[in-house]
């Protein structure tokens, strides 16, 4: 039986935060997702999110229900089988915990509208069919093909992505690659350095080029340098080098006529997002 020891220290009482607990029949990942997604809206320290996955029997969620009664929580679940969500309502309000079902209502909707019944199978989400295992393929392309190591794989990506050191290529690469199945590789922009010549022998609309304020990329540089232990005043965190380096990067980007994304303050998921939205166009 899932226990929450864990967290019994942390379960809200009075005016104390809450506690939302995410529960599912397989990784829970959705359904802490959805939460996270909720709980951005509002200030930190109004609600937590502690996630109990993998439930295995009605006798098991009854359990757990009663176990969470102590504090001042929310059950916000994924659980696909029926007579699972069933148990999980009946003990809930037994113990007066509000309760939100995140798939339910979406898997009727559906049923209704298309008049085929549910599979009821718990963690289809992560099958191990051709899906997964094209993600994993690009994870494995990504990692081979990351930092320019190989530039014959530019030849052979699905997406190339192009800028000076610290932009996310690589972090953008791996989410790319596990999210979207896509084969990305990427290369880097250095003053001085001419970019492979394999660059310029893939067609424009699969090359993503990635800029970034110069004053923020100092910034990025400067904690990186001082945390590499680098030396005062080295190139790689110079103003004015940083600025040249923007620049040289920019009309790179023309020569190249690709498409680019400005990552400044802007997360991987953001940027991965962007990408892909481009190129299904």
């Amino acid at each position: 039986m899932f226990t929450v020891q864990a967290v019994e220290t942390k379960l809200p009482v009075g005016g104390r935060e809450l506690i939302i607990f995410t529960l599912s029949d397989s990784s829970g990942e959705t359904a802490e997702a959805v939460a996270r997604a909720a709980l951005v809206q509002f200030s930190p320290g109004q609600a937590s999110i502690y996630r109990l996955p993998q439930v295995r029997s009605s006798q098991q969620i009854a359990g757990l229900v009663r176990e969470l009664a102590t504090g001042r929580s929310v059950i916000a679940y994924t659980l696909v089988l029926p007579e699972y969500r069933e148990t999980l309502e009946n003990e809930a309000k037994k113990c007066n915990i509000p309760t939100i079902d995140l798939l339910g209502p979406l898997i009727s909707r559906v049923s209704d509208l298309t008049g085929a019944k549910p599979l009821s199978q718990p963690g289809r989400l992560h099958l191990l069919d051709d899906t997964y295992f094209k993600r994993i393929e690009a994870v494995d392309f990504a990692i081979r093909f990351d930092d320019g190591k190989n530039p014959e794989g530019i030849l052979q990506a699905d997406v190339i992505l192009t800028g000076v050191s610290r932009t996310s290529k690589t972090p953008n690469c791996m989410y790319l690659a596990h999210h979207y199945g896509l084969k990305a590789a990427n290369v880097p922009i250095i003053l001085g350095v001419d970019p492979p010549l394999q660059l310029f022998q893939v067609l424009a609309r699969k090359i993503i080029g990635l800029s970034i304020d110069p004053y923020l990329l100092h910034d990025i540089r400067a904690t990186r340098a001082n945390a590499l232990g680098m030396p005062a005043g080295a190139d790689y965190a110079d103003p004015e080098k940083i600025t040249h380096e923007v620049r040289y990067s920019k009309k790179l980007f023309r020569e190249l006529k690709c498409h680019t994304i400005d990552v400044s303050a802007k997360a991987i998921e953001e940027t991965s997002s962007e990408i892909f939205l481009y190129l299904r166009q």
